[in-house]
């Protein structure tokens, strides 16, 4: 087996921190968007939990939300569930607050996040797909294993 490409180790090793054997694959496709991801590893597109990041307008402060990728996230409804509106991220704040770029984003705690939030419609699944630092790399987990990685609140984000 090939070492990891260095951002998806480093997801590998954020896992393996977290004490939950999961296993970073890269793939030879694009898994960049959820309609990359569903047909490189070969699962709906509503299996791929896309990790999206939004800021708080006036914080400023990095918002995580897990959405299931057939769903946009309704901000209204996430600004309400918070308190505080949100607006969406640019490339360049994203990689700043996360470390990653978009389209490699990885659902993994992180004390800069303000909130967490994971898509409700996830949890219907038996197994999910997420991005793994890289727009090649993903790994397979439980709706149950997300919600304990990220730390997050289940809520509709519809």
């Amino acid at each position: 087996m090939k070492p990891l490409k260095t951002s998806a180790q480093k997801v590998q090793d954020g896992l393996n921190a977290l004490g939950i054997v999961l296993e970073v694959v890269e793939m030879a496709e694009s898994t960049r968007t959820s309609q990359e991801a569903a047909a490189a590893v070969g699962c709906e597109v509503a299996q791929i939990a896309k990790s999206l990041i939004f800021k708080t307008k006036e914080g400023q402060r990095p918002v995580l939300v897990v959405a299931s990728g057939v769903n946009r996230v309704n901000e209204k409804t996430v600004s309400a569930r918070l308190g505080e509106k949100i607006v969406r991220a640019d490339a360049a704040y994203v990689l700043e607050a996360t470390g990653f770029a978009i389209g490699g984003i990885p659902p993994l705690r992180n004390e800069k996040y303000q909130a967490v939030l994971m898509d409700e419609d996830l949890m219907q699944y038996s197994e999910i797909w997420a991005a793994a630092g890289t727009p090649h790399a993903v790994f397979r987990l439980t709706p149950d294993q997300l919600q304990t990685v990220t730390g997050a609140v289940v809520v509709s984000i519809k």
